[in-house]
């Protein structure tokens, strides 16, 4: 049985009041919620394990420096890959711009860089700066009427255009949608497409096997999974990722250096220079046992129990409109009402202290397809309860009865 009164005393934030009225926080697909457990591994390693990693050979550098890697053993596990195939980074925005940076010299004028209206910005930027640089063309990936990638029309299109590479995400962070990447990524495989697939929104939600799922590159953001913010990875078929150009240079990274030249160290530390965000490892690794010790089909029923709940109530409001899949979905649960504008709602709804996104989320491309200015988008995790969705429901209400 999941006790999810039990998980909230794990989760200091949700306790407080917003605005004099209980928190509702439903933003987690913009950052999630710290357990106990990460906000305590970072006040005690700056306390008392201090030192920088990979330099000294004194105790307390060595032990940051085994915690650090320790903790890369960690997250690859967690994925089912090899710690040599993980990249710390920023996160899943540094990561992309490092493989599309990395990529340059695979890519000629003329090829073409498949990706879908389902992107981040953070999943189409970097690539149309490869585009400008390479001579490159940007093509998309079909939707569905409902605004989802079908796997069988994605697959047609992938094997008609023969792109070189194909930039898709795991699910949409403007409406929660998981797309069905399996047949997708083989298809690349078969074409020899490098496949590149944005992982922030789902990593947590639907814990891939990247082992299994056959993808060149996975990206993902600590602060998406419980952790901190400013660090995120990048997964990459070893060989692969040896391969590509180096991204940023310094110390660290480095094999040999002269005056006039330099030779470089194999991945994952090819792409590490400089001092890395010790602290934020080492409280992700944190975050990752946390989870692991959740019982992976009993968050995945409870969430999808929620979401279903909070689509059945938010459907019974006159007015209202749902943009997500609500068959297929993380729990990202994007919406309009009528003609208001999103911001209106949301800033309407924090009065009442109910935390949800507004606006375009980084997806300005879906949002033209979509023929509006934005969404209001309450994202549910495995922390939110019943009584969130009621909350929410009742102030929405509320919110709606000032505006009419």
């Amino acid at each position: 049985m999941f006790d999810v009164e039990k998980i909230r005393l794990d989760f200091p934030l949700l306790s407080q009041q917003v605005n004099g009225q209980p928190l509702v926080y439903l933003d987690s697909a913009a950052t999630s919620q710290k357990p106990h457990c990460v906000i305590n591994a970072t006040s005690a390693f700056y306390q008392n394990e201090n030192a920088n990693v990979h330099r000294g050979r004194h105790s307390l550098s060595e032990q940051a420096t085994h915690a650090y890697e320790q903790g890369r053993i960690t997250i690859a596990h967690f994925f089912a890959v090899h710690a040599n195939e993980l990249v710390w980074t920023k996160g899943a925005t540094e990561s992309i711009n490092l493989i599309a940076h990395g990529l340059q010299s695979r890519i000629k004028k003329g090829d073409k860089i498949a990706i879908s209206l389902l992107e981040h910005h953070a999943n189409i930027v970097p690539w149309q700066q490869l585009a400008q640089l390479t001579g490159a063309e940007i093509i998309a990936l079909p939707l569905t009427l409902d605004n989802r990638l079908d796997a069988h029309a994605c697959c047609e299109f992938i094997n008609t255009w023969q792109p070189k590479i194909v930039a898709i995400t795991h699910a949409s962070n403007a409406l929660g949608n998981i797309t069905d990447i399996a047949p997708i990524l083989n298809t690349c495989r078969q074409i020899s497409a490098i496949s590149v697939v944005d992982g922030a929104q789902a990593a947590m939600h639907l814990r891939p096997n990247l082992s299994n799922l056959g993808c060149d590159f996975y990206v993902f953001s600590a602060h998406k999974m419980l952790g901190p913010t400013g660090l995120g990875g990048l997964y990459g078929r070893h060989e692969l990722l040896n391969s590509l150009s180096v991204y940023q240079t310094g110390g660290e990274m480095i094999e040999h250096v002269s005056l006039t030249h330099s030779t470089f160290r194999p991945a994952p530390a090819k792409f590490e220079a400089g001092t890395p965000n010790i602290a934020a490892v080492i409280a992700f690794t944190q975050a990752i046992k946390y989870l692991q010790l959740l019982d992976v089909n009993a968050v995945s029923d409870y969430e999808k129990r929620l979401f279903n709940y909070a689509v059945k109530r938010l459907s019974s409001i006159d007015g209202i409109t749902i943009l997500s899949d609500c068959e297929h979905n993380i729990g990202n649960l994007s919406f309009n009402y009528r003609d208001e504008h999103p911001y209106d709602l949301a800033t309407l709804l924090d009065s009442y202290g109910v935390a949800v996104r507004s606006g375009h989320h980084c997806a300005q491309p879906l949002m033209s397809e979509l023929n509006v200015v934005g969404t209001i988008r309450a994202s549910f995790a495995f922390y939110n309860t019943q009584q969130d969705v009621d909350r929410f429901i009742d102030a929405l209400i509320a919110s709606i009865e000032l505006l009419d």
